[in-house]
């Protein structure tokens, strides 16, 4: 995952050529200007800025509590932090490519009561049902932005409000909760570990790393930058504008119904009222991390970043113990703003450079 923020490409200036020496040859090219540091400088913060805060916290924090620097201490907050980190995944790729979605905290929610329902039936029933569907209000999602032109606001906010009707539908108004059979394959899933460490937090970390690797090494991720930048110019380059959002939109829904799952695995259960808000905890994380609002540009290790940040804050302020968790939202509120706005100064700078 050491994939890095692709840049608005710059044009780069001619060789400028000289005139040909007084006893003949061939005129002299000049090198071409290198890029000015204070370019490098601002792409290097956008990149890697949310890394260098994150770790400033765990420092600060492994002094002042002591509870905070241990290994128990930090599988519990990765954990946590694997299943908003397989959401975001997804809302990520959504982003660069310009478009938003709304629906992933009712998906994630709606993922994991069909995964309970349907886990009485074995381990490949429990995963594969709430993929499908989660996977179908994607590619809805998807093929309304892309195909009928609606706003992506307005389609995910109405798939948003389906979801959670449809959650309620399943379980009669919350009424009844579905439980996953104890010491069954798809329990092991969400509460086996390895070094101490739960699968959940691996199978993120393997999205990730599969996530990097879509992104700077395939023609597919490459398309989700440009279609970022401009559609219209993508559009015109040849590129499958349609299809890279609907595929997009299919796979934030793929993943947020997984990540569902994986939930409820852990859980035991298909708890009705998670995911309120997910929504809103996964564009923080994506924004934080260095994509911006606007498409065109992100990273999937910024993402990865920004998660831990949430986490460790939300830790934090645990640790504190006199304060509650609403704290947390007014923090990252302002670690929110305090990125938008730099987020405007950088990509000032660099236009001017």
């Amino acid at each position: 995952m050491n994939e890095t923020t692709p840049a608005p490409v710059a044009a780069v200036p001619a060789p400028k050529k000289t005139p040909a020496p007084a006893g003949g040859g061939a005129p002299r090219e000049e090198p071409a200007a290198e890029t000015p540091l204070k370019q490098r400088l601002a792409e290097l913060v956008q990149r890697q800025g949310v890394l260098a805060v994150l770790l400033a916290v765990i420092l600060v924090a492994s002094f002042v509590y002591p509870t905070f620097a241990t290994l128990d201490n930090a599988r519990g907050v990765t954990v946590q932090a694997s299943f908003l980190a397989v959401v975001a995944l997804g809302m990520t790729l959504v982003i660069i490519t310009g478009g938003i979605d709304l629906s992933v905290g009712s998906v994630f929610a709606l993922g994991g009561v069909l995964a309970a329902w349907a886990s009485q039936w074995g381990f490949f029933t429990a995963l594969l049902v709430p993929l499908v569907v989660c996977g179908a209000i994607g590619l809805l999602n998807g093929f309304l932005i892309a195909r009928a032109g609606m706003a992506p606001f307005i389609v995910t906010l109405a798939t948003l409000l389906a979801a959670r009707g449809l959650l309620l539908a399943l379980t009669d108004e919350g009424a009844t909760t579905y439980l996953v059979p104890k010491d069954s394959a798809f329990a092991e899933l969400g509460q086996g570990s390895v070094l101490g460490f739960g699968y959940p937090l691996l199978i993120a970390l393997v999205l990730f790393g599969a996530g990097g690797v879509l992104l700077q090494r395939t023609s597919f991720g490459q398309s989700l930058f440009a279609v970022g930048g401009s559609s219209d110019a993508a559009g015109l380059m040849g590129l499958p504008v349609a299809r890279t959002k609907i595929l997009v939109y299919t796979l934030s829904g793929l993943l947020a119904g997984l990540a569902g799952a994986l939930n409820a695995a852990r859980l035991s259960s298909g708890v009705t009222i998670v995911g309120v808000g997910m929504e809103l905890d996964a564009i923080s994380a994506v924004v934080i991390g260095g994509t911006l609002l606007i498409g065109g540009a992100g990273s999937v290790s910024g993402t990865l970043w920004g998660v831990l940040l949430l986490a460790v804050i939300q830790n934090l302020i645990n640790q504190i113990g006199s304060l509650n968790s609403s704290y947390q939202s007014v923090v990252s509120g302002g670690f929110l703003i305090v990125v938008v706005v730099a987020q405007r100064y950088l990509a000032r700078s660099r236009r001017t450079t």
